[in-house]
């Protein structure tokens, strides 16, 4: 999976787990509909949803602000995991644990 690679070239220790359907782990989680995407990962508490890049999940972890988890919504073209041709602009966006959504990050090809 080139997420995972994308984690561990920057440093991060990964174990995988491969589930029949990861959608009740992201309702347990508490990642809003709108954020959903193809895989569910968490980090230190965190909840990360998606193709997100290595310095947002570093960021996170350094700040710490108080939510429940960061997402790259969908599966953006040219986000970590998903490189190729055509790469296109994709928001990170937060998510707290009343469903609350902010854009943090906006990454450009």
């Amino acid at each position: 999976m080139g997420w995972v690679k994308h984690l561990k070239d920057a440093g991060f220790t990964v174990n995988t787990t491969d589930v029949p359907n990861v959608t009740p782990i992201k309702t347990e989680r508490g990642v809003p509909e709108q954020l959903f995407s193809c895989h569910t990962a968490i980090v230190d508490g965190y909840v990360l949803e998606g193709h997100v890049p290595a310095e947002d999940i570093k960021k996170l972890l350094a700040e710490r602000p108080d939510v429940v988890g960061i997402s790259v919504p969908g599966m953006p073209q040219g986000s970590p995991g998903m490189e190729g041709p055509n790469p296109v602009e994709f928001p990170v966006v937060s998510f707290d644990k009343d469903g609350e959504t902010k854009v943090v990050n906006v990454h450009t090809p």
